[in-house]
């Protein structure tokens, strides 16, 4: 299912101040903010002012984390809960902890390869507040970064940029955010010069070539993707539901695998690709 993206409208009360700025003003409240020469001139008493003071520090603090909030894109399934990754790829990663239980489960951290390898897969590098990823043209494989966290439902966003490949003969671009269990895929969501595409993988079913769970039906969104330009893209995992927005649209679909517990995200980077600022929350019902 593809649906545009829409605010509910917010009704506040709001209140002029000197400055001709409308702040937010809670409901039921009748105030008037003196400006400090009003207040030298006419004697106000200084536990006033401290007052009037207070209370304009106040407002203008809930208007700049209104403003913060409204600069979020929308969701579609889920509200934005407690924050648990914050990553802005500007300074050294967070160290893998534990023992991998193959690509998907048992550790924390990132897990990824910092360097290329003749014959093995890609690599990825912190390059300008970015993580950009090489796909190794030897190897014929993506490169893949994987960020250990143990979750059922999640809000991730981060922005993404396909770039031009420098190394002659790979594929087209793209990157995918992919959710796993305890050993294989679960959900992946993939940004392409296309648009977005998201699909559920097989949970009855493991591929005889690859040993893994095979992917099931795409939905796809469809927006043109220019090389080089950077794009907010938000994966919602809630219940057995995912949804993918981009540009203001979104798709939903639904499996029952997609309703386990995760215990990674995975990034693949096709030719190459970056993303910056990412972001994961818990996801709370709408």
């Amino acid at each position: 299912m593809i649906r545009p993206n829409r605010r509910d409208p917010v009704a506040a009360a709001t209140n002029t101040s000197i400055a001709g700025r409308r702040e937010p003003q809670a409901a039921g409240v009748r105030s008037v903010l003196l400006s400090p020469s009003f207040q030298a001139n006419n004697q106000i008493p200084k536990n006033l002012q401290m007052k009037q003071s207070l209370r304009l520090t106040t407002l203008l603090m809930f208007g700049l984390i209104a403003n913060a909030d409204d600069s979020l894109p929308e969701t579609v399934l889920a509200k934005r809960g407690k924050l648990l990754v914050s990553e802005n790829f500007d300074n050294p990663l967070a160290p893998l902890v534990g023992k991998p239980l193959g690509f998907a489960s048992g550790f924390s951290g990132w897990r990824y390869t910092s360097a290329r390898a003749v014959g093995r897969s890609g690599h990825w590098e912190l390059r300008d507040g970015a993580f950009r990823g090489f796909e190794n043209p030897e190897a014929h494989h993506p490169a893949t970064a994987s960020y250990g966290l143990q979750f059922k439902d999640a809000v991730i966003q981060c922005e993404m940029r396909l770039e031009a490949a420098t190394a002659p003969g790979l594929p087209k671009s793209y990157l995918q955010i992919k959710a796993t269990d305890t050993k294989d895929y679960v959900c992946v969501l993939t940004f392409s010069e296309d648009g977005l595409a998201g699909r559920p993988f097989d949970g009855e079913r493991v591929d005889p070539n690859t040993k893994q769970r095979p992917e099931g039906t795409a939905v796809r969104l469809r927006h043109p993707v220019k090389t080089g330009e950077w794009h907010t893209v938000l994966l919602e995992i809630r219940g057995e539901e995912i949804a993918g927005s981009l540009e203001g649209k979104s798709f939903t679909l639904k499996d029952p695998l997609i309703g386990t517990e995760k215990h990674s995200i995975m990034f693949v980077a096709r030719a190459e690709g970056s993303l910056r600022a990412l972001r994961v929350w818990e996801a709370l019902p709408k």
